[in-house]
Parts: structure tokens; C-alpha cells; sequence
């Protein structure tokens, strides 16, 4: 067969076969033009810019978790620290013994007795300066309409008493004793007060020390508090915390006929009361 026969045998060529061919060039997987075309066909690269922007998505996430926990965490240092502040500043103690002061209380017996009822009507007078003083302070707290640590029915938590040291000495013939106590405390917050059980007692002196080096602390005042049977020691400063200071009361008490404090008591024995 000739070559002009073979060319005449060809089927025509028309223009979809044209485009087919040219679809098959480019990639396309032979479709003709069109839609389906279009998405079967070769999807363009990532460029540098999306991943770029992605970036930055990833980035301001993790700065927003970030300022999120540290709002949080300045938030619980707030509420921790507003209620640090709002605690009172107390003391704590106790002091052993309970009785009524008569008078001459803590003497040995035989002292005459106008110089008795001179110590009675000078004790008289300097009971009234402390009484008008304590409805001062008690006066304030109220404006600040908060409870004074001697008016609350449970000691202050913010001293912590480490050791006593107690000596007392007893006179059988008047029934009354004296005694000197010694605290060592341990200062938990600040405060001005130290705050002790006392009832039915007579306080001679009061002094606090922080060491036999450092010195004497200045007591402002000192009163019993017979609503809540305690005795309280205002100091000119406060106490600093995780310091260690002495406590040193001298005072004296009638030995009670009753089951109150340091009491007395009798039996017999062969018809002999001992």
C-alpha cells in the first residue's frame, strides 16, 4: 500500500481530538476543558506565605495561654495576700494561777496596817487611769467595728508560747501566795498585745524582752479583763514576726477557799482537821 493510500485511510482529525492532545500535554489526565477538568488536575504548592501566617496563628495562641495563667496567677497572689492583711494582729499566752488580791496579798505577814491601806488606795488610783484607757481603745475598735483581742472569747493565735519558767511562794498564815512567771514567745504575726488568762489576780509588774543583748520592749499599759478573764499587755511597738521574746509578770493572789485557781483544801483525820 502507498503512502498516499495509507494517508487517505486515516480517520479526520477533528477539534475534540485537538483538545484532548492538548489536555494530555498539560497534565489534565486527558479531560476535555472544563470543571472536572480543572479539579483533577495539579493542585498548586503551599506558598511561604500561607505558612507564614499560619505562624503567626500558632504564635498569638500561645501568647493569649500565656497572659491567661499569668492573670491567674496574680489573681491567687491577690486573694492570698488581701487575706494575710486582713487578720488581726493579736497575742497569746496563758498565765497560771487564779485568785482574788487581798490586801497586803503576797507579803509575808506582820506589816502594819496603814501602810496596807496606803498600797490599797495608791493600787485604787491607778486602776481608774488603766480603766479609762481600755474604754478608749475599746471605744476605737468599735468604730473600726472589730472585736479587741481581750473581748473575743478564744485567746489570738499570733503568739505561740515555747516554754514557762514559774516560781511561786506560798504564806500559810494569810492564805495568799506571790509568783513570777517567765514565757518565752514566739512572735507568729505582728501585733501590739499579748493577751493571757489571768482571773482574780493582782499584777505587780510587767516587762518584755527580746534578749538580755537587744533589750526591754516599752509596755504602753497593762489590765485585766474581768468579762473574759484575762490579762492584756499593750506594747508601744509591734513584735516582729519569727522573733523570740520573754514575757516576765510578777504578781500575787489570795489561796482560795474554793476549786478556783491555786485553792485550799482540808480533811480530817482522827477527829483532827488537817
Amino acid at each position: 500500500m502507498s503512502p498516499e493510500e495509507k494517508r487517505e485511510k486515516r480517520p479526520p482529525v477533528t477539534p475534540m481530538m485537538i483538545e484532548e492532545e492538548a489536555a494530555l500535554r498539560n497534565g489534565s489526565r486527558g479531560l476535555a476543558p472544563g470543571p472536572w477538568a480543572e479539579a483533577a488536575g495539579p493542585r498548586p504548592r503551599t506558598t511561604e506565605r500561607h505558612i507564614a501566617v499560619h505562624k503567626r496563628l500558632v504564635l498569638v495562641f500561645a501568647v493569649s495561654i500565656l497572659a491567661l495563667l499569668a492573670v491567674t496567677m496574680i489573681a491567687v497572689l491577690l486573694s492570698v495576700r488581701f487575706e494575710e492583711c486582713g487578720a488581726a494582729a493579736d497575742g497569746n499566752g496563758s498565765l497560771p494561777g487564779a485568785a482574788r488580791s487581798p490586801p497586803g496579798a503576797g507579803q509575808p505577814p506582820g506589816r502594819p496596817q496603814q501602810q496596807e491601806e496606803e498600797e490599797e488606795a495608791a493600787r485604787g488610783g491607778q486602776a481608774a487611769v488603766p480603766a479609762a484607757e481600755e474604754e478608749e481603745e475599746e471605744e476605737e475598735w468599735q468604730r473600726r467595728r472589730e472585736l479587741p483581742p481581750w473581748s473575743r472569747p478564744r485567746l489570738p493565735g499570733h503568739l505561740r508560747p515555747l516554754h514557762y519558767n514559774l516560781m511561786l511562794s506560798v504564806f500559810m498564815e494569810n492564805f495568799t501566795f506571790s509568783g513570777e512567771v517567765n514565757v518565752q514567745l514566739e512572735v507568729l504575726n505582728a501585733s501590739r498585745y499579748i493577751v493571757l488568762h489571768a482571773h482574780r489576780v493582782h499584777i505587780e509588774a510587767v516587762r518584755v524582752a527580746e534578749d538580755k543583748l537587744a533589750g526591754g520592749v516599752q509596755v504602753a499599759r497593762a489590765f485585766l479583763h474581768p468579762p473574759t478573764q484575762v490579762f492584756v499587755v499593750v506594747l508601744n511597738r509591734s513584735l516582729e514576726v519569727q522573733r523570740s521574746y520573754n514575757l516576765k509578770i510578777i504578781y500575787n493572789a489570795l489561796i482560795e477557799n474554793e476549786l478556783l485557781g491555786f485553792f485550799r483544801s482540808s480533811y480530817v483525820l482522827h477527829g483532827e482537821r488537817r
